[in-house]
């Protein structure tokens, strides 16, 4: 059986980077005793696939990762038996049955939610109208191995302020995956505007694509 589950990432675990995340994650499995299965071969591991990292220093209330279980009890059982193994700053949110021919969530992944909190004391609304009534955003993107221009703006669904910071709806996934940063840093040069040396970034949700609207996962 397939399982998807959604947990929040908050205080201190914003400092676990994704592979000890995936770690950690193995060992509560164990300690709250889901029968989750496990690979063949001389190094078998725990069947488990995570949505998409979250960068260091990156709180979160939508993250997501699919495993594999021989049996299962209720969802609110195994919601209680895995919180119970977690630590503080880690919840799970959700524990979802799948269908038996549903892609994982790593393969489907499409969009997702990000504040930027405190910013909108920064910034005005018009400020986001005149930054999206540009016919392109073109900023300097940095990989690895290179850096190219390219234009963000179609990676750029929805960007509002809202109580808490700067709402900012955005393309991720393998084909197009645009960080929360990149927008505020292009945002803040266009305008003009200092942008703050300390920013915290929460991604809120997770989505993939069904029927050409964004759904959460």
């Amino acid at each position: 059986m397939k399982i998807r589950i959604k947990f929040s990432k908050q205080g201190h675990m914003k400092f676990i980077g994704h592979l000890d995340t995936m770690r950690y994650f193995q060992k509560v499995m164990r300690r709250a005793n889901v029968d989750i299965c496990y690979s063949e071969g001389f190094s078998p591991h725990q069947k488990m696939s995570f949505a998409a990292p979250l960068g260091v220093g990156i709180v979160s209330n939508g993250e997501y990762f699919d495993i594999e279980v021989n049996s299962t009890d209720s969802s609110n059982e195994m919601i209680k038996r895995i919180n119970e193994a977690n630590v503080e700053g880690i919840e799970v949110l959700k524990y979802k049955l799948l269908d038996d021919n549903a892609k994982n969530c790593m393969a489907i992944i499409a969009g997702a939610d990000y504040t930027a909190l405190g910013l909108n004391k920064l910034l005005t609304k018009d400020d986001l109208v005149v930054y999206l009534s540009q016919p392109e955003i073109v900023v300097l993107k940095k990989t690895k191995k290179s850096e190219k221009e390219i234009d963000i703006k179609p990676w750029i669904y929805e960007l509002k302020l809202t109580d808490e910071g700067l709402f900012m709806k955005v393309a991720q996934g393998s084909a197009s995956n645009l960080k929360p940063d990149l927008v505020v840093s292009s945002l803040f040069n266009y305008l003009q505007k200092d942008i703050p040396s300390l920013i915290t970034y929460q991604r809120e949700e997770m989505y993939c694509m069904v029927d050409d609207k964004l759904v959460p996962l």
